[in-house]
């Protein structure tokens, strides 16, 4: 016979497993919120085999869910021959996450509900002229995100005790220390090891106990479009963060979180053209935005005098691909796109021969524009070199929540976080990737 113990706090403590009572009631209730969240609104009687817990369970943590306000009732269905029954969902306004995106040309932050719901947007365009270390000045991002986040708060009502968290996407590394909790390495930006929570927490008036949580943004973004987008179902897939550089997050486990890689400082050109962190060759120098509008510019192009990259790109596009049929295209432009056509369909391929992914999903500003214009074009110099059987396997599409996939992947961040801990509010903790990852996309992708 099994035999529980009692630590010092009377928590019941399971001897296998080492639960305890606490343990398994913020499980039970992380799964109602789960389920309730992906497949809501549902009634008590469906929850219990969607969760496979006691129709006793269900009911109790569904009364507790009501009380707190997490929950509340949304209508009922008939039964077959019986009452109706009453639907519950996840009440939207129960609590609130700030995604944040720090790109290479904006910085957007966004306020959402509990639902992932849009309430209120700030964004902060960075010059798109002069030294890259002096755009991408620290304080001047911190500064950015000190006044957005406070706009979004003020222009949706929501105070700031409310907030289950902030998630920042950044490009970059992210490495994790102790004293300044998330510290970022963004070679191509000019930022070695810089202490971004901490500067954050000195700077952003934040009530202590609300969480930062920081990573990559290829990989929030990849979490997202695995979540909501067009990686749902996928057992695997690598998503292409395609902007003034190029990144990816790789998800060989349906069940894990994927991991951010540096694919864009791959060397497709041994002493080829100088890319942005420093080397020779790497796929970024010649497939990023701003290499491509610079190898569009060396070859005789004439982007828009003064215009950032998003409008230089856009121009380009135009004039490789007029709307009036009868015009010509611009033969420089399109010579340009081409190449960097074959350059993205070479990496592609890396992509396949590593990883055998069952899909690749280009996102990003630069990557959405240019994927509906030449993403046929790509996938053929894809085939030309990828290894037969897996290219086979793998398809290759635009993601489809837009440039805005990032910040809902960053948002995630903390509501992953605040599911795992059973819809409790929890005190200060390290900027750690949310632990609940695996759990948390079991089921999703099981829906």
């Amino acid at each position: 016979m099994l035999r529980r113990t009692t630590s010092e706090t009377g928590a019941h403590v399971h001897a296998r497993t080492g639960r305890t009572v606490r343990d398994l009631r913020r499980e039970n209730r992380t799964a109602v919120l789960r389920r309730l969240y992906f497949d809501g609104p549902m009634s008590r009687l469906m929850l219990g085999p969607a969760t496979g817990l006691s129709s006793g369970s269900v009911s109790n943590v569904v009364a507790e869910l009501v009380a707190e306000g997490l929950v509340e009732e949304a209508g009922s269905v008939d039964s077959a021959g019986g009452r109706p029954r009453t639907l519950v969902r996840i009440t939207p306004a129960s609590g609130f996450m700030i995604g944040v995106d720090i790109g290479e040309t904006r910085i957007r932050i966004e306020l959402f509900d509990l639902t992932l719901t849009e309430l209120a947007r700030a964004e902060r365009p960075l010059a798109s002229s002069g030294p890259r270390t002096a755009r991408y000045d620290v304080d001047l991002v911190v500064a950015h995100l000190r006044e957005g986040i406070a706009e979004v708060l003020r222009a949706a009502g929501v105070p700031a005790e409310r907030l289950l968290g902030v998630g920042v996407g950044v490009p970059g590394i992210v490495a994790r220390d102790g004293g300044d909790g998330a510290v970022v390495h963004g070679q191509t930006v000019g930022w070695d090891g810089v202490p971004l929570e901490r500067l954050l927490r000195e700077s952003v008036e934040l009530p202590a106990e609300v969480p930062y949580w920081i990573d990559n943004g290829a990989k929030t973004l990849g979490q997202a479009e695995m979540w909501f987008g067009a990686g749902r179902g996928a057992q695997s897939a690598v998503i292409v963060l395609f902007g003034s550089g190029v990144g990816a997050c790789v998800v060989t486990d349906p069940l894990g979180p994927g991991r951010a890689v540096e694919w864009g400082h791959l060397t497709v050109r041994v002493r080829g053209r100088r890319c942005r962190c420093g080397a020779r060759g790497c796929l970024e120098a010649y497939a990023g935005a701003e290499a491509l509008l610079e190898r569009w510019r060396e070859a005789g192009g004439r982007p828009p005098a003064g215009a950032d990259e998003e409008t230089a790109l856009t121009a380009m596009l135009a004039a490789a691909y007029p709307a009036d049929p009868a015009a010509a295209p611009d033969a420089t432009a399109l010579t340009v796109l081409e190449e960097t056509a074959e350059y993205l369909g070479a990496g592609f391929a890396d992509l396949i021969n590593l990883f055998q992914p069952e899909r690749i999903l280009v996102g990003g500003w630069a990557g959405l524009q240019l994927g509906t214009r030449f993403l046929e074009t790509v996938k053929s110099y894809t085939k030309e070199y990828a290894l037969t059987y897996p290219a086979s396997r793998t398809g290759i599409g635009l993601g489809t929540l837009g440039p805005e996939a990032v910040t809902v992947g960053a948002a995630l961040l903390p509501l992953v976080d605040f599911f795992a801990q059973g819809g409790r509010r929890p005190e200060r903790r390290p900027s750690t990737p949310p632990p609940a990852w695996q759990s948390a996309l079991q089921d999703r992708v099981s829906t």
